[in-house]
């Protein structure tokens, strides 16, 4: 096995759409699966080839070791990609999935059509509460057990506010049973968004691919200021905000997201 394959996060390619379709690649966050993306996975199919891939430490990739941190999954999601024979594809993430997306973009510009990035992680910035919480999260899990860091993940993480507000609506059950599934490896590895790595700004400046960076009405201030800072440098970059949502838009309101993307996504191929 070489190290390309040992980096590789395990992935389905969902291959109904016509013959020639582009390619999307859907990448979820922390605690979370490839399950995520169903409601999308329903709408693009038909027009899209879709790649699914779990991170290290989630999901189908559960059991790939660490480290965690954003390098680590920009490889892992590389190593999907090729194992998958995608030479170009539009890029779906969210949170630490949007920033792992954006770091492989500023490496491999070429490999990218478009860009569309959900409360984005900016890689070389800091995340003052995101950082603060997961330090919080592997203490618990290191002195009280998964369970328990679980359970305050859940009640108490601030992106899942408009989905345990809003129970039915947004499919809370169906949420919290992939942070169940979790199996919490990523919580321990301190580095999972604060490593150290050189700022990636430059190449980011110079990406040739056109971006949209969705947020929620109510995001957490983290992932608005990093949006924000994204803007300021990215040379095609669309913003759009969704009302009423949270730190999930995708998840929480899928039908204006979904609306939102496949305009985009006609847009950017036109």
């Amino acid at each position: 096995m070489n190290s390309l394959s040992r980096t590789a996060a395990r992935h389905e390619i969902i291959d109904v759409a016509p013959p020639g379709a582009a390619c999307i690649a859907l990448v979820h966050g922390v605690s979370q699966d490839h399950r995520l993306f169903d409601r999308q996975v329903d709408v693009l199919k038909s027009e899209y080839r879709l790649i699914t891939i779990d991170l290290p430490g989630h999901g189908r990739s559960a059991g790939l070791p660490g480290p965690f941190g954003l390098q680590e999954y920009a490889d892992s999601i590389f190593g999907a990609l090729h194992e998958g024979g995608i030479v170009q594809c539009h890029f779906w993430g969210t949170h630490l999935g949007a920033g792992a997306g954006l770091l492989l973009a500023c490496r491999e510009p070429a490999l990218f059509l478009s860009l569309i990035l959900e409360s984005p992680v900016f890689p070389g910035r800091r995340l003052p509460y995101v950082s603060e919480f997961l330090s919080r999260i592997a203490t618990i899990a290191t002195t009280k057990g998964m369970e328990a860091a679980r359970e305050v993940w859940w009640q108490d993480g601030s992106w899942f506010d408009i989905i345990r507000a809003r129970p039915q609506q947004c499919r809370a059950r169906e949420h919290r049973a992939m942070v169940e599934d979790f199996g919490g490896a990523p919580w321990l590895d301190a580095g999972l968004v604060s490593r150290p790595m050189p700022a990636i700004d430059d190449r980011a400046a110079a990406l040739p691919v056109p971006t949209l960076i969705i947020n929620g009405e109510h995001d957490l201030a983290d992932f608005v200021e990093a949006a924000d800072a994204l803007e300021a440098i990215l040379a095609h970059c669309h913003r759009r905000m969704i009302p009423e949502a949270g730190g999930f838009p995708l998840w929480e309101f899928p039908d204006a997201v979904n609306e939102v993307v496949l305009d985009f996504l006609r847009q950017a191929t036109a």
